[in-house]
């Protein structure tokens, strides 16, 4: 287990975020946490991100506590909060949660999808293809959260994403490590090609056999991760 504390420095301005002021902090200390700024096992510390932000104890209190019952950070009696190491009993649940509510998205969104909805997905999948094209990584992996949370919205229940969000934290944390990965990014925009095929053909079962196996690559790669990188994972 590390010792070294996150780097305050790399959280980013809360203006950037809406809400009120204790829920900016939050968003940007879980948007430190998600990109993997802060890494699993460093000490969270009140005072520099105090100071970075520009904000009292309290907010950051109140931000810490909701990190801890999402599973992002760790409070230790007498010893202080660390990010959280990951798990892949968590991390298998949140693929298998995030998998039944992507299946049945995916279904109702090639069976009811409109006209401006598909030109909203082209636009997307067209923005996809020139990030993987230029290299961007962290660019595309925005764009792929995008496509799928567009799936979310495109069904029509306004609660849906956010429930896809929460359950799938840790994966998203997870995926994270996987983007440099040599030709992933390719075989990302494959998979959602073949999607948005399906959802343009209005062919429910072929939408949800394509997403199956896009979210089935998952896994094993963050299970090879997890022996390549076994200090950023629990030891249990």
């Amino acid at each position: 287990m590390t010792n070294t504390d996150i780097d305050a420095t790399t959280l980013q301005d809360i203006n950037a975020f809406d809400g009120s002021l204790a829920q900016r902090v939050y968003l940007a200390l879980q948007e430190a946490i998600l990109s993997l700024h802060f890494l699993p096992g460093e000490v969270v510390r009140k005072g520099p991100i105090c100071e970075r932000l520009g904000v009292s104890r309290s907010p950051v209190s109140e931000a810490i506590a909701r990190l801890a019952n999402e599973g992002l950070v760790d409070v230790i009696p007498q010893s202080g909060t660390r990010v959280a190491y990951f798990s892949m009993e968590d991390i298998r649940e949140g693929t298998f949660l995030r998998q039944a509510l992507e299946l049945a998205s995916v279904a109702k969104v090639a069976e009811d999808c409109t006209e401006d909805q598909l030109t909203q997905i082209n636009r997307n999948m067209r923005l996809q293809a020139l990030l993987v094209e230029d290299g961007d990584f962290p660019g595309f992996y925005q764009a792929d959260e995008e496509f799928h949370a567009l799936l979310m919205l495109f069904t029509g229940f306004p609660r849906l994403k956010t429930v896809a969000r929460l359950v799938s934290l840790q994966v998203t944390r997870a995926r994270m490590l996987l983007l440099p990965t040599p030709g992933r990014a390719t075989e990302t925009l494959e998979e959602h090609q073949a999607i948005h095929d399906a959802i343009r053909a209005r062919d429910p079962e072929a939408a949800q056999r394509a997403m199956k196996h896009h979210l089935g690559q998952l896994m094993p790669r963050i299970e090879a991760l997890a022996q390549k990188r076994p200090e950023l994972f629990h030891s249990r």
